[in-house]
């Protein structure tokens, strides 16, 4: 449809009763414009200046630097921008002004419109009009004819091509009644052709010439036959479910959309003593109330009722709606019922062995162990092979290990392949990410509390991590992360392998060996009075320096085969392979989020992948732009909604948290990595 503000020219200068004659002559000169709105400041219309007192001004022999006040027509005729379409389209016909000023909702002056415009628009809406019809046209499965006044043909569309097995070309130009006669005997009623195997529809339309031109649509039966044919195979189906239903061992019923009963089998007449025309075409509710197949119509979900009696004989009810796109077109109801003593023993047997899994798997969740070994960690870097190598050579030891590498790089993986080639292999593996518990708990987590340590504090108090470790590993992830308070007591039971919890006065000890992991510059804290030095030296007894990925370029394409293949299980997928411009991204990305963006990406890339393979289209656009540009606005627009949500809930990290849709956690470590004040 046609707007209005489609063919209003906007006015983009500002023309006041000051204005001199040579500022009017310049604006006509760029707008080629036949007038001029004068307005206010406030561009409220005060006139117009037309070409006509222009010439009136240069006539008289007016200095370039004379105001048009003088020469301003008071009588301008203006129209609202938001006035209906065919008023506007009346108003050009009728009006002897060849051009109009446009008012905003608020009456200010927003352009202008032209007779030209307005019949240029027309003529553009309308043939855009003819474009769509014939597109319609050609793309229509009814089949369409038109002739002139003298039955000459003067269109005819592919599908009557297809329907009546001729060209369009050889339809052309040519008389209806040569190449079809006998087309239009009898009346325009639609009938059916049987030549074309169509319904034809004839109706007359006027010509420019006013004589009577006629179009003919032909609709293609044979898409009738076949929903005929696909009707009898319904036919047969409802017939094939009636005899099941007449000989099922249960009782089976099935309603519709309103709940009404459409199918009923014997056994469930039998079971309930009705007869079938009692319960046919009946609202369930009212026959056969205990079924309570209406729940499904609430849920949409199947459901299994529990024990019922009727005549001293047990029944249970599986309630099933049936579907059709998205929506419950009705229900069926399958009444069990014989040997029903048998099935019950079973569901009793099925129960204990269900509880008895639910509680093996409450106790696999509660234990604490390794996950990964050193055959997960890929790598065909010669260095890395050599750190593996010292890595496993620290493990058959009980000295405390510093792991150092970027966010990413598989920090956590190393600490889990350590403790599974260590001696304590069989004991808890336990880890804690210092930078993810709040400062205040830190302790609480670390040690553990007695009852009553605090306020909110369980009634029998709670153990640490390091009770949980004892004989075992305890991972202390982004250790750099951690208060001095709390480094200084770290730092005692490194020592001396005791502690006391918070609120008690009892000595524990234990027997743990520490693997510290961190991806911040511990030497530069050290300098700046950050971190302990003495605990620096405590926990720096092997350290293993893990390089970033964009220092093992060769790893990288190693690392996407192995990957691909572990997400292809993951995620049922299956991707062969790699597009060599998707590969080209890949390989000259720099991943500041190491292996662990690259599995990220790579797991995005396979959910996406409709080939067979990853294609460039499947990853990340930033991987395909430059880089360095696309991180810094992402980070800046990241860094910008942290601050406004710390601002807009006065500093609460936790409510901070939930507005962005992360965890506490996650929150967390974006405070440490922007280095934010809060």
């Amino acid at each position: 449809m046609l707007e209005f503000r489609d063919i209003v020219t906007p006015v983009d200068c500002l023309v006041t009763e000051t204005t001199t004659l040579q500022e009017a002559v310049e604006i006509f000169m760029e707008k080629k414009w036949n007038l001029l709105p004068v307005t206010d400041l406030e561009r409220n219309l005060l006139g117009v200046f037309t070409r006509s007192g222009l010439y009136q001004m240069i006539l008289e022999g007016n200095p370039l630097e004379t105001a048009i006040q003088p020469y301003i027509k008071k009588e301008a005729r203006s129209i609202r921008i938001d006035t209906p379409y065919n008023e506007i389209e009346q108003a050009v016909k009728t009006s002897q002004v060849g051009t109009g000023v446009v008012l905003d909702e608020q009456d200010k002056v927003i352009g202008l419109l032209t007779k030209t415009e307005m019949v240029l628009a027309l003529l553009k809406s309308a043939n855009t009009l003819k474009e769509q019809l014939e597109t319609i046209l050609q793309h229509s499965n009814i089949g369409v004819l038109m002739t002139d006044g003298s039955q000459q043909m003067i269109y005819a569309n592919e599908a009557f091509a297809k329907i009546s097995g001729r060209t369009v070309a050889s339809i052309m130009s040519r008389k209806l009644g040569d190449i079809f006669p006998g087309l239009l005997n009898g009346d325009d009623m639609p009938h059916h052709y049987e030549k074309f195997k169509s319904i034809l529809h004839v109706s007359s339309y006027e010509t420019v010439n006013h004589e009577e031109g006629k179009i003919l649509l032909f609709q293609d039966i044979s898409e009738l036959e076949k929903m005929a044919e696909e009707l009898e195979t319904v036919k047969k189906l409802k017939l094939t479910i009636e005899t099941t239903l007449e000989y099922a061992y249960d009782g089976i019923l099935m309603t519709d959309e309103k709940n009404r009963i459409t199918m009923v089998s014997p056994p469930m007449l039998e079971l309930f003593s009705l007869e079938k025309n009692e319960v046919l075409h009946k609202p369930v509710e009212q026959v056969l109330p205990q079924l309570k197949l209406g729940n499904v119509f609430q849920s949409e979900m199947a459901e299994v009722s529990d024990f019922n009696e009727m005549n001293g004989i047990r029944y249970i009810v599986n309630r099933i709606p049936i579907k059709k796109d998205g929506k419950v077109i009705g229900a069926i109801g399958k009444v069990m019922f014989r040997q029903l003593n048998e099935v019950s023993e079973l569901f009793k047997r099925l129960q204990k062995a269900e509880n008895k899994a639910s509680f093996f798997h409450e106790q696999l969740q509660k234990s604490e162990s390794a996950r990964f070994t050193w055959d997960h960690i890929f790598s065909k870097d010669p260095y890395m092979e050599k750190l593996k190598k010292s890595a496993a050579k620290a493990a058959k030891g009980r000295s405390t290990v510093l792991i150092r590498g970027e966010s990413g790089t598989g920090k956590e993986l190393f600490a889990h392949a350590i403790h599974n080639s260590s001696a304590r292999s069989e004991r808890k593996f336990i880890v804690v990410n210092c930078a993810a518990i709040p400062e205040d708990l830190l302790e609480s987590e670390f040690f553990g509390y007695e009852e009553g340590a605090f306020t909110g504090a369980k009634l029998r108090g709670k153990i640490g991590k390091f009770d949980l470790a004892n004989g075992g590993t305890l991972f202390l992830d982004e250790i750099g992360d951690m208060s001095l308070s709390l480094q200084a007591k770290l730092l005692r039971v490194l020592q001396e392998r005791e502690f006391y919890r918070v609120g008690g006065n009892v000595r524990v000890k234990v027997d743990v060996r520490i693997i510290a992991a961190t991806n911040r510059n511990l030497e530069e804290m050290v300098r700046q009075g950050k971190f302990r030095e003495d605990l620096y030296y405590r926990l720096n007894v092997i350290s293993l320096n893990i390089p970033p990925l964009r220092d093992r370029v060769q790893d990288v394409e190693y690392l996407i085969m192995e990957l691909m293949k572990e997400l292809n299980s993951m995620l049922g997928t299956s991707i062969t392979g790699i597009a060599s411009s998707a590969k080209t991204a890949l390989l000259r990305y720099e991943w500041p989020g190491n292996v662990r963006e690259l599995r990220n990406v790579l797991e995005r890339a396979m959910t996406f992948a409709e080939h067979g393979k990853i294609q460039a289209e499947d990853l990340p656009d930033y991987l395909l732009s430059p880089l360095t540009e696309q991180i810094s606005l992402a980070e800046d627009a990241e860094l910008g909604a942290i601050r406004k949500a710390l601002s807009q809930t006065n500093g609460n990290k936790a409510k901070a948290a939930k507005l962005l849709g992360i965890s506490r956690s996650g929150l967390y470590e974006k405070i440490k990595k922007y280095q934010l004040s809060v």
